[in-house]
């Protein structure tokens, strides 16, 4: 049954490419893209689009990516090709009887004899972490996956910005580990980073919360000396858990000092004591803090049972997270992140969406989602939590962290006052002025899609009629009234 509550009525930008699920890291890797297009699926199946927005993700612009990243790193990242795809065109043109090189392969022949003769390729990969290790592997289209990604989180800043959602929503984003100049922890872009830049060309302050089992590392580290965002990650720490990062006195430096918020936990936590704590320390840094927008990283490899964390909250454990941020009024950004047995993260990401729009799910999944075989076992949106899972958190301990983020807090002024001297350059046009010649291109953007346009794009089925879109990330439907 899906129930409505009583604050339904915020608009909720969702954005979505059909290509997100279909990028591959590997049979033997644990990210897995397709559980991105298996949340869109149920979010379709349970009726949820029908009051959202829902926008067609762009590919983010080099120059947009260069807003965090070293230039010389996107270069190298958009250029790149594995050794497996210059093996194959190499012995492909080699072996081609007549000595002609196909049309289609001519380009990519002649780029990867300029990339072959590059003898600073092997110390690149070891220095971006691109390809030298099995976190960070290279795969087809991974610079596409990585535009598709970044481009999504930093429109979802600006439907925030120019007031066309109060809520966004990004699964496919939430790559908390890249850092400026190299890959970590299956990240390559860090589109959080990104979104964030984006939202501080208008806005004073940024809230970042991380509930994915891992420290948010890249994005603590990019904000490490700055006191416009404070960076809140609660994650699994200790015993050479990845990234190791993330200690309790960990707190910024300089103007950062203390804006920089960790909370770390040991295995076994599960919801009753996980939202105790995350309520008290969340609610001290509203008040404290007081930021005009909150970006929420919703990894579900913080679920119960995932395959590399060893938190123990249920889907609706971690959902709670997302209605205790909604109830503070403030615009709110949600990216997606972490979680390993795709089918829970997929269940809990559209549960989420579900919160945001004010409708909860619970019941069965729909017979006709094409991924309805993915969760064999037990077809129902929410699945029970491991039993007898020491929680090795003790409460005392629990309340020493929450007292000393207290006393950390404490050495802040509220809603801090910042001089507006620094804002970030911003990809978009003007957002205040329109000249004639904006306009004109917006008009020219414009146009009709139409309702098979629309059902390929997404997958939906639905009597409708033509559906009005604009530019960007092109808007394909908007919220049913």
């Amino acid at each position: 049954m899906i129930q409505a509550d009583s604050d339904s009525s915020r608009r909720v930008a969702y954005f979505y490419n059909r290509l997100i699920g279909k990028f591959h890291y590997g049979k033997e890797h644990p990210m897995k893209p397709k559980r991105i297009a298996m949340a869109h699926s149920l979010i379709v199946n349970f009726g949820l689009y029908r009051s959202l927005d829902v926008y067609l993700i762009r590919e983010a612009q080099l120059e947009e990516l260069k807003k965090f990243h070293d230039p010389e790193y996107i270069t190298y990242l958009s250029q790149y090709m594995s050794d497996n795809k210059v093996n194959f065109v190499k012995e492909y043109c080699s072996t081609n009887n007549d000595g002609v090189i196909p049309e289609n392969l001519l380009e990519e022949y002649r780029l990867i004899t300029k990339w072959s003769q590059n003898k600073n390729t092997k110390n690149l990969n070891a220095e971006y972490k691109v390809g030298d290790s099995a976190d960070n592997p290279t795969f087809s289209g991974l610079f596409s996956y990585c535009q598709f990604s970044a481009g999504a989180s930093i429109d979802c800043a600006h439907t925030i910005l120019t007031g066309q959602a109060d809520i966004a929503i990004n699964w496919s984003g939430g790559l908390h580990h890249a850092k400026k100049k190299e890959a970590a922890g299956f990240c390559y872009i860090n589109d959080i980073v990104l979104c964030i830049l984006e939202l501080l060309r208008i806005y004073v302050r940024v809230l970042y919360v991380d509930i994915d089992c891992h420290h948010g590392d890249g994005v603590e580290e990019a904000f490490y000396l700055t006191n416009r965002v404070m960076t809140l990650s609660f994650h699994q720490y200790g015993d050479d858990f990845f990234p190791g990062t993330g200690q309790l006195n960990s707190v910024g430096l300089g103007v950062g000092r203390y804006y920089a918020v960790n909370v770390p936990l040991k295995p076994g936590i599960s919801d009753g004591p996980y939202l105790d704590l995350f309520k008290k320390v969340t609610s001290r840094v509203m008040e404290t803090f007081r930021p005009d927008c909150v970006v929420v990283q919703c990894g579900a490899d913080s679920l119960s049972l995932d395959q590399l964390g060893a938190l123990n909250l249920s889907i609706k454990g971690h959902g709670q997270c997302i209605t205790y941020m909604k109830q503070f009024g403030v615009p709110l950004i949600l990216l997606g992140g972490g979680g390993y047995t795709i089918q829970n993260v997929s269940r809990c990401w559209a549960y989420e969406t579900g919160i945001c729009l004010g409708q909860s799910i619970d019941e069965p999944i729909p017979t006709n989602d094409i991924y309805y075989k993915n969760y064999r076992g037990d077809f129902h949106l929410h699945f029970p939590i491991q039993e007898n899972v020491e929680n090795k958190n003790k409460a005392e301990d629990l309340n020493k962290i929450v007292s000393q983020v207290y006393d950390h807090l404490k050495n802040l002024e509220n809603a801090p006052g910042i001089h507006f001297h620094d804002v970030p350059y911003s990809f978009y046009p003007n957002m205040d002025l329109e000249n004639d010649e904006d306009n004109k291109i917006n008009m020219d953007m414009k146009q009709e899609i139409s309702l098979g346009e629309l059902e390929q794009e997404l997958g939906i089925s639905d009597e409708a009629n033509a559906i009005s879109v604009n530019s960007g990330s092109r808007k394909l439907h908007s919220k049913e009234i």
